[in-house]
């Protein structure tokens, strides 16, 4: 009986080990895959298209990670990808695309404030957070990642939209 116990035990910790170090957030997977997708349908003023191609990212989320993976293999047009993590609205900088976490939604308005005078494109993840300013917001619908697509929002600052993005987006305000 004791060695029945050890060994289950055994495999009990075993297994336990492997899933927590293999886990994968598939839902950062696809999200990263849409936002470095929506580079080839928004296009941004030429100033914009030097230097590296930034990705910011403000909140807590796995898609930091899978977005870091990609700055290995891919480019935007010809610049170089960079990924950078805000912990604060202050604390933003000049990027591309801007991606709010759930947990920072409640400071949108701050982060508007702050991007007011930049080329960016903001994705969010939250609910009435298109109403608010943001471009392109998550959603899920028939258990599938969708995004909605605010193009006021886009081209305030400054922002072209492809006619190809509308066509692919849930919903177009």
């Amino acid at each position: 009986m004791k060695k029945l116990v050890s060994i289950v035990l055994c495999l009990f910790i075993l297994n336990s080990g492997f899933k927590l170090g293999n886990t994968i957030d598939t839902n950062a997977k696809i999200k990263a895959v849409f936002i470095y997708n929506f580079t080839k349908y928004i296009e941004w003023p030429q100033s914009y298209k030097e230097g590296e191609f930034t990705i910011g990212i403000i909140g807590e989320t796995s898609l930091y990670s899978e977005l870091i993976k990609m700055t290995e293999t891919k480019k935007v047009a010809n610049q170089t990808l960079e990924v950078k993590k805000f912990e604060t609205p202050s604390a933003v900088t000049k990027c591309h695309i801007l991606y709010v976490c759930k947990d920072k939604s409640s400071d949108i308005n701050d982060i508007i404030k702050k991007l007011k005078n930049n080329s960016t494109l903001l994705v969010t993840e939250d609910n009435g957070l298109m109403e608010k300013g943001s471009g392109i917001n998550f959603i899920i619908k028939d258990n599938r990642q969708k995004f909605e697509l605010n193009k006021g929002n886009v081209e305030k600052y400054k922002l072209k939209v492809s006619s190809n993005l509308e066509a692919l987006a849930f919903t177009v305000k």
